[in-house]
């Protein structure tokens, strides 16, 4: 089984509120302008923001373009 990416239709980030972006080589769902980094374990987004990890403002400019 493989993260649903429908998912991101109806998930959202939990501090913003916006759209999610999947990263499939680093199984991590992607908030932009909260620059957060959320993991998928076990095809499971952990939508927690303790569990998530700051994006560089590299990543963030990736992300965006």
């Amino acid at each position: 089984m493989a993260f649903d990416t429908k998912l991101l239709e109806i998930i959202a980030c939990p501090v913003t509120k916006g759209h999610l972006k999947f990263d499939k080589e680093n199984l991590e769902l992607i908030s932009t302008q909260a620059k957060l980094a959320y993991p998928v374990r076990d095809d499971i987004p952990v939508l927690l923001e303790e569990e998530a990890r700051e994006l560089t403002l590299e990543e963030v400019e990736k992300w965006n373009s």
